[in-house]
């Protein structure tokens, strides 16, 4: 019956011509998902009576809800999952609230609203919480809540990295899962969201972004980042990765993150719905999940410390002139700076192949400076006041494999070939 109701719901999304940054989630991405997210609960998985909450800041129609339960109630058919959720959309909502009755949970834990304005579950944390929010969708009408919300909770925001740019909000959605993980002196929560690639990499040092970033990794939060493959929704090709956090790791992988290459594991549907012609069967689920429990170094899995993703933007100064191609100096005979020869380098914190942190920031900085910059540009120098701390996550960067380039001769061969079949179709022509 849920395959039969989310084939309805995607006909129904696309006869409402929905964005590209609103996503039916499609069931075989959430079994992933929520696979990820029991990896670690050993306890959830084998003890008969346990009781553990979900939580889903994006419900819509109660599709994760819902497969977080059945897949919980395969794994261990006497522990018992309480659903909570929170939905902006009223049709959506009251789908979500029915499905809930149905399947006899509380659904009065199902609330009606906007979540990045309004948290109806405030001071509630739970065992897991997972989502799948809009892509590329900005957060105007939420804004003025988000940002009185933030003067007022300060320590306890649930914004403690920073804000995104204004035209897109998944990473409002990021932070608020990891608020709402159960703390670490209850026992600890897991969070798995699914996003585009945006939240990786966009903004520089000190943006937004980085400064979230920067919150996660430094407070350890990331566990794993899993690269899904494309054409994997029904309204959108794009590539789309799941981050699992965790604020209670376990010894092997305090201080890493673990990023999964999963992009190559899926199977080729035999009719496309949409956009969708792929789909993770069982054993492609099985193939990641068992990358994820093994935590070693692979073709498709990279383990690397936090401070692998930091780096330091230094600006670099050279000289003003005069006419002459005299140094101009100020009153106490310091060099002037020229703007327009101004420039800037990312330095990495493992710049050197140590792990600095932004601790060793001088000697890496100055290391960097000697070897990648003074030897092309001697009378430069670095303003240490205008250095920035950033953070980003390279995915792709790190699962890429050099291909050296064709032989001159193999190419030249081909092209001599190619040549001469359309000189002889040419004289056919002419014939």
């Amino acid at each position: 019956m849920g395959d039969l109701f989310e084939e309805l719901i995607r006909k129904f999304a696309e006869a409402s011509n929905e964005t590209a940054g609103e996503h039916f989630t499609p069931r075989d991405a959430i079994r992933l998902l929520v696979d990820l997210l029991f990896a670690e609960d050993t306890e959830a998985l084998t003890v008969p009576g346990v009781v553990r909450s979900v939580y889903d800041p994006t419900a819509g129609t109660g599709g994760m809800l819902s497969v977080a339960e059945e897949r919980m109630h395969e794994l261990n058919p006497d522990a018992r999952l309480t659903l909570y959720g929170q939905e902006i959309n009223d049709q959506s909502y009251a789908i979500c609230k029915s499905d809930m009755i149905a399947k006899g949970q509380d659904a009065g834990n199902i609330r009606l609203g906007d979540t990045l304005a309004d948290d109806l579950l405030a001071g509630q944390t739970f065992d897991y919480c997972l989502s799948n929010p809009p892509y590329g969708v900005d957060w105007k009408a939420s804004q003025e809540a988000i940002k009185r919300h933030i003067q007022d909770a300060g320590d306890r925001s649930r914004f403690p990295g920073g804000l995104p740019p204004i035209s897109d909000g998944q990473m409002l959605f990021l932070q608020h899962l990891a608020t709402k993980m159960r703390p670490v002196h209850e026992g600890g929560g897991r969070a798995g969201i699914v996003l585009n690639g945006s939240p990786l990499f966009t903004g520089g040092a000190e943006s937004g972004p980085s400064n979230i970033r920067r919150w996660l990794l430094e407070h350890d939060l990331v566990d794993a980042i899993v690269a899904l493959p494309t054409n994997m929704f029904y309204n959108t090709g794009i590539a789309t990765y799941v981050w699992v956090l965790d604020n209670t790791k376990r010894a092997d992988r305090i201080g890493t993150v673990q990023l999964i290459d999963g992009s190559g594991f899926f199977t080729k549907m035999r009719r496309n719905l949409g956009q969708k012609s792929r789909e993770l069967s069982v054993e492609d689920r099985r193939k990641i999940v068992e990358l994820y429990d093994e935590h070693a170094e692979s073709e498709h899995s990279k383990i690397l410390p936090t401070d692998a993703f930091g780096y330091w933007t230094i600006t670099v100064e050279r000289p003003l002139r005069d006419e002459t191609g005299e140094v101009v100096r100020d009153r106490k005979g310091n060099q002037k700076p020229d703007a327009k020869l101004r420039d800037t380098e990312n330095v990495p914190f493992t710049y050197g192949g140590n792990l600095a942190g932004a601790e060793g920031r001088d000697a890496t900085v100055h290391a960097y400076f000697e070897a990648e910059v003074r030897p092309h540009v001697p009378d430069a120098w670095v303003d240490p006041a205008k250095t920035k701390v950033g953070y980003e996550i390279p995915f792709t960067r790190h699962f890429y494999t050099y291909v050296p380039p064709r032989p001159l001769e193999e190419i030249d061969r081909d092209l001599n070939e190619l040549i001469a079949e359309i000189m002889e179709l040419l004289r056919e022509v002419e014939r």
